[in-house]
């Protein structure tokens, strides 16, 4: 008999975890019909590693329902979860160039700020250092 506790301490996942999969239907127990508890399954556990995997590798919860769907369905989710990675490696590729980009940008605008002297604001001013990076930008 699987509780919820027990398959959060067998998978090494916070059982708030196991909690809120269940409540989103990513987990689906069956009832205990002489007390209520929810019991989980064997199945569960497989599932349960898969949805970590999954979420390791960036998928979201949302995208792992719809391959967990795909699979119920007997559909390969295969074809899926190559177009799903394939988008987030692009989206994962802009964003570290923003990321560098902006890094760039601060320590820049450091460099300068040490020169500067610090002052206070005056109403027409609230922070010099950070007003002046629209100039460091230019």
């Amino acid at each position: 008999m699987l509780t919820a506790g027990v398959l959060a301490k067998q998978t090494d996942v916070p059982l708030f975890t196991v909690r809120h999969y269940t409540r989103i239907g990513l987990l689906k127990p069956k009832r205990n019909l002489h007390n209520g508890y929810k019991i989980y399954q064997p199945s569960d556990e497989t599932r349960l590693r898969f949805v970590v995997a999954a979420k390791a590798l960036g998928f979201t919860l949302h995208e792992i329902s719809d391959i967990l769907g795909e699979a119920k369905e007997g559909n390969s989710p295969c074809p899926m979860v190559r177009e799903i990675i394939e988008r987030r490696i692009e989206e994962n590729r802009r964003k570290i160039k923003e990321m560098q980009k902006l890094q760039r940008k601060m320590e820049n605008a450091l460099q300068d700020w040490k020169q500067m002297k610090n002052s206070m604001p005056d109403g027409k001013s609230v922070c010099h250092l950070i007003e002046s990076v629209g100039e460091i930008a230019k």
